[in-house]
């Protein structure tokens, strides 16, 4: 008997001592809750997606808190909305955010674009593009494996003939699709003001690009000749559209003589 009240008073005394412990090291180790940064967290759709330049939502909002910026228009998937929010909370004005949509820049779909060799691998562009560029004749297009519509978080993207193609009214321009594809041929675009865009990324000379597809540039520099602002420029055998300097006007359009230079005017419905 008297032996299981030592047990006892053992076992209360080790208890007794971890508790205090324990009660120590929640004070010692407590971590301080930055009550405005959970404000702003609560402004912020939670996509996590990187767009505003900080690691997700809570990065944004920590950073925000503590005035490592002031730029409350950052959150392209909250839009304004959140802008508005995040200000409120902040007692400063709200910045304006600039709606732009995703646009995969390639047309390289079953009948632009040949086939050099039938992959039965892993369904994955990322993957494909291991195996000689991809099963495509053209290494830089668009493979249609999906992996951009695998990362979506919104279900903006579909494939349209082997080439994926984006909603505009369902992207939220989070920057999750460009981030993904291995040929970087997704970009963003401005909504609601007309733009041109090269549907190309394709930097092989131009014979070889026309032996690969059939509206590929080719580098020929027709575009930066009639281009009035200066927007369009040829580098690596492809042109480029700096897109503030960009009026769509369409004449560089009007000029490619492959195709390869369409004019996007993107308005939401």
């Amino acid at each position: 008997m008297k032996s299981i009240v030592i047990a006892i008073i053992i076992v209360s005394a080790i208890g007794l001592i971890a508790g205090l412990g324990l009660a120590i090291a929640s004070i010692v180790m407590a971590v301080t809750v930055d009550e405005k940064a959970a404000k702003i967290r609560e402004c912020l759709p939670g996509a996590n997606c990187g767009a505003c330049g900080f690691s997700g939502c809570d990065g944004y909002a920590s950073a925000l808190s503590q005035g490592k910026t002031k730029e409350t228009g950052l959150c392209s998937p909250g839009g304004n909305e959140a802008a508005r929010a995040i200000a409120e909370v902040l007692g400063v004005s709200a910045g304006e955010v600039k709606p732009k949509v995703a646009v995969v820049l390639c047309q390289g779909n079953k009948n632009n674009v040949g086939t050099k060799l039938d992959y039965s691998g892993v369904e994955s562009c990322k993957m494909a593009a291991q195996l000689f560029g991809g099963p495509k004749d053209c290494v830089y297009g668009c493979l249609g494996f999906g992996d951009c519509i695998k990362k979506c978080p919104y279900e903006a993207i579909f494939l349209c003939d082997g080439v994926a193609r984006i909603n505009p009214n369902l992207c939220r321009a989070c920057k999750m699709c460009i981030n993904t594809c291995p040929k970087n041929l997704i970009e963003l675009l401005p909504i609601e003001t007309a733009q041109a865009g090269v549907f190309c990324k394709n930097r092989d000379k131009g014979a070889k690009t026309r032996k690969q597809c059939k509206v590929g540039c080719i580098g020929c520099m027709k575009c930066t000749k009639v281009c009035e602002t200066g927007a369009v420029t040829v580098s690596n055998n492809v042109a480029h559209v700096d897109y503030q300097k960009c009026v769509g006007c369409g004449k560089c359009s009007e000029a490619c003589p492959v195709g390869a230079i369409n004019i996007i005017d993107i308005e939401r419905e």
